[in-house]
């Protein structure tokens, strides 16, 4: 969920779609910057938070970045495909433009409790 931090307003919202999609980069976070882009009619998403439920990958933090997304905010950590704090650590790189304020481990006991539900409902 993406919500402008002078209004409070949700710009948008969504789950992760490369399945249904049929789109590799269809994850959630992307979905998301998409639609309040759209709605804003900017690609720059100043004064933004953004809400998730899992650390984002690397291409969902480059997203983030580039969009100017002010505040992240996750609850799982991703050990394995996570890039905030693990794996590429991306904003922490050189090359990264725009470094969001960063508040990892927000409800992260119940995040990861929803997305083992979850996987395990599927299997």
């Amino acid at each position: 969920m993406l919500v402008d931090l002078n209004t409070a307003q949700v710009l948008a919202r969504a789950g992760n779609g490369p399945i249904a999609r049929h789109d590799p980069t269809a994850h959630a976070e992307i979905l998301v910057l998409r639609e309040a882009a759209r709605k804003r009619k900017n690609y720059r998403l100043l004064d933004s938070a953004l809400y998730v439920t899992l650390e984002p990958c690397a291409m969902c933090a480059a997203a983030l970045s580039l969009a100017r997304v002010s505040r992240l905010v996750y609850g799982a950590a991703d050990p394995k495909g996570g890039a905030v704090a693990h794996g590429a650590r991306f904003f922490t790189q050189p090359t990264c433009h725009h470094r969001p304020a960063v508040a990892a481990g927000v409800g992260a006991e119940a995040a990861a409790a929803l997305l083992k539900n979850f996987f395990r409902d599927r299997r």
